[in-house]
C-alpha cells in the first residue's frame, strides 16, 4: 500500500470538529485535509459526520454530502462518479485511489481520513497542482507519429497487434501511480514517472506508429526512465488495475535490444 506523505505544507494543527447531523443514527466519522492559500494559516485537518442513510455508499458521495450539507467551502475535483477522468484521485486511508469507486464500507474504518495525493503541492484543500504531471506526460508525445503516406481510411492493425496495448491504453491519468512512487517524490522534477512511462510505452509497442527510434532517444536518460527502482507502488495503487512498473521493464528491454 502506498503510504501517505504530506504535501509541502507539511505543518498542520488540528481543525474544526464539525457538528453531527441533527437526528441521524447511522454516523460516519471523516478527517479532511484543508488548506486555504489565501487565510495565512496552516493546514488543518477538520472532522465531519455524514449520516450514511442519507447519503450515497461511496466517499465522493459523502464529500459531496458534506459540501452540501455542512460545509460548502470544502474544495475537491470530481467528474463522472465513474472511474473513468480520474479527476477525483486522492490519498484515502493511505492509499491513492479514486473516490467515486472506492465505497465507504470498504475503508473498514470508523474514522475515514482523507488527504490530497502526495507530494504535489496542494492548490487548496483535497486539490493537487499537477501542473508537472501533464508536462512530463505530454514530454513523451503521446500521439500516432508516422512518415509513410496518410491512408485513405485508417492505420490498419490485426487483432494481434491491437491486443498489445491492452493494459496501457485504459490508463487514466489519475496520478495515482506516480504520486505513490518514492523514486518519484525524490526525482520527480527529472524522473518521468509511472503514468507518463506507462504511456510512453503504449505508443513504443503501437504497430502503427513510426517513431520508435526518436521515441526511445527521448526515454535515454539517466533520470527520465531508469530512477525506476521496481518498488511496485504504482501497481498496487492503481485503481485501473493497470502495471506502470512492466511497462517500464519493457521499455529497458527495448532500449538493451536497441544497442546490442
Amino acid at each position: 500500500m502506498a503510504q501517505f506523505t504530506l504535501p509541502k505544507n507539511s505543518q498542520y494543527t488540528e481543525g474544526k470538529t464539525w457538528p453531527k447531523p441533527a437526528g441521524a443514527s447511522n454516523l460516519q466519522a471523516f478527517r479532511i485535509y484543508r488548506w486555504n492559500p489565501d487565510d495565512g494559516q496552516n493546514p488543518r485537518i477538520d472532522t465531519y459526520y455524514v449520516d450514511r442513510d442519507d447519503c450515497g455508499p461511496m466517499v465522493l458521495d459523502a464529500l459531496l454530502w458534506i459540501k452540501n450539507n455542512v460545509d460548502s467551502t470544502l474544495v475537491f475535483r470530481r467528474s463522472c462518479r465513474e472511474g473513468i477522468c480520474g479527476s477525483c484521485a486522492m490519498n484515502i486511508m493511505g492509499k491513492n485511489t479514486l473516490a467515486c469507486t472506492l465505497g465507504i464500507d470498504d475503508c473498514e474504518s470508523d474514522t475515514i481520513k482523507i488527504y490530497p495525493l502526495p507530494h504535489m503541492p496542494v492548490i487548496k484543500d483535497l486539490v493537487p497542482d499537477l501542473t508537472s504531471f501533464f508536462a512530463q506526460h505530454a514530454s513523451i508525445q503521446p500521439w500516432l507519429q508516422t512518415e509513410t503516406a496518410e491512408p485513405e481510411t485508417e492505420w490498419r492493425q490485426t487483432p494481434e497487434e491491437r491486443s498489445k496495448l491492452d493494459g496501457l491504453y485504459e490508463c487514466i491519468l489519475c496520478a495515482c501511480c506516480t504520486t505513490s512512487c518514492p523514486s518519484y517524490w525524490w526525482n520527480g522534477d527529472r524522473f518521468l514517472g509511472p503514468a507518463a512511462l506507462l504511456q510512453a510505452y503504449r505508443w513504443l509497442i503501437d504497430s502503427r506508429d513510426e517513431a520508435t527510434g526518436e521515441r526511445l532517444d527521448n526515454l535515454h536518460d539517466p533520470f527520465r526512465l531508469y530512477r525506476c527502482h521496481t518498488i511496485m507502488n504504482c501497481a498496487n495503487t492503481c485503481p485501473k488495475g493497470l502495471n506502470p512498473a512492466k511497462a517500464i521493464a519493457e521499455i529497458k528491454k527495448m532500449m538493451i535490444a536497441r544497442t546490442v
